[in-house]
């Protein structure tokens, strides 16, 4: 491979360019990561470090970029998200690019956003974690170790059994549920976090555009789903048997955990789905989606006076 020198040395004004590679060679040689580099390779010859002097340079560019980094997406790098790196081969120097922790962690975040799949759900609650439920307070403590032991239970395959959360509005039974989806993305489980009472909605306007079947597919399938404010739907015969009920009892045969939170202990969310839309109440229906739920998840309560959105 030509040096650097030889190639100066064919072009005109060569005088010049000798001044401006001695220059760069200086600047080069006296750059702290490529001495180190020379430290740990003293095998190098001088003729190797002078045909290897464009690597060098690159490297030292490089790497000084990384040292004063203006982030993953301002990174000036040739190959964005890359750090360099040297290695002696045979008295030759070589350089490679391996991912930089920002770039890592990049990457990792979006993997873990393409495990994660909802519909109607704030990105708050998208960005819940576990870290963040340390401080709250003691009535809300045994809905967070039950979701913690959900988490570990579907991480190992030990089929977990799914958990319905029930409580007043604001203690927290979304964000629990996102905090779960999190740290089922962070192990490669996939999940889907679906609020209720609007996504029936779509699924009844998807009749008419032809995704109906694909996203009654996508709920009965994914393998952790979490049905967000179960009982805050508009109840009605098609919901109740058509929807909610073929996907509870698909996933009750091929024991897909389902995880639910719900303003209802499940005494009255059996009353809201015993409304049968010609009036009066069909509660054998009722009592056969109780079941399944019953089935499918274990009844936690999140208790607590105090508004969980204060403490985030």
């Amino acid at each position: 491979m030509e040096s650097i020198m030889d190639a100066v040395k064919k072009m005109e004004g060569y005088g010049q360019l000798k001044k401006e590679y001695d220059r760069i060679k200086q600047h080069v040689l006296t750059d702290p990561y490529v001495i180190s580099f020379l430290e740990q390779n003293p095998d190098l010859n001088q003729s190797s470090i002078e045909k290897g002097l464009t690597k060098l340079y690159e490297y030292s560019k490089e790497k000084n970029h990384c040292s004063n980094c203006p982030g993953l997406n301002l990174c000036p790098n040739l190959m964005q998200g890359y750090q360099p790196e040297l290695a002696a081969e045979r008295n030759t120097i070589e350089i490679y690019y391996e991912k930089c922790s920002l770039k890592k962690q990049d990457e990792k975040q979006k993997s873990m956003s393409a495990l994660i799949r909802s519909y109607f759900i704030p990105k708050d609650i998208l960005q819940a974690s576990f870290d963040r439920l340390h401080s709250i307070d003691q009535d809300r403590r045994e809905a967070i170790g039950a979701a913690w032991d959900f988490v570990k239970a579907a991480s190992s395959g030990e089929g977990a059994k799914g958990i319905y959360f029930y409580g007043k509005f604001g203690v927290g039974k979304t964000y629990l549920l996102g905090a779960i989806a999190n740290a089922l993305a962070e192990r490669q489980i996939p999940s889907l976090l679906v609020h209720t009472p609007e996504f029936l909605r779509e699924i009844k306007s998807s009749l008419s555009d032809g995704s109906f079947n694909e996203k009654m597919e996508l709920l009965k399938t994914v393998p952790v789903l979490m049905l967000d404010d179960l009982g805050a739907e508009n109840m009605t015969n098609w919901v109740r048997d058509e929807i909610i009920g073929v996907i509870l009892q698909y996933r009750m045969m091929e024991r897909l955990p389902t995880l639910y939170s719900s303003n209802y202990d499940f005494t009255l969310l059996e009353e809201h789905f015993s409304y049968s839309q010609k009036g009066g109440l069909e509660q054998a229906k009722a009592k056969r989606i109780m079941e399944r739920i019953r089935h499918l998840a274990v009844p936690i309560f999140i208790g607590g006076d105090k508004n969980f959105r204060t403490f985030q």
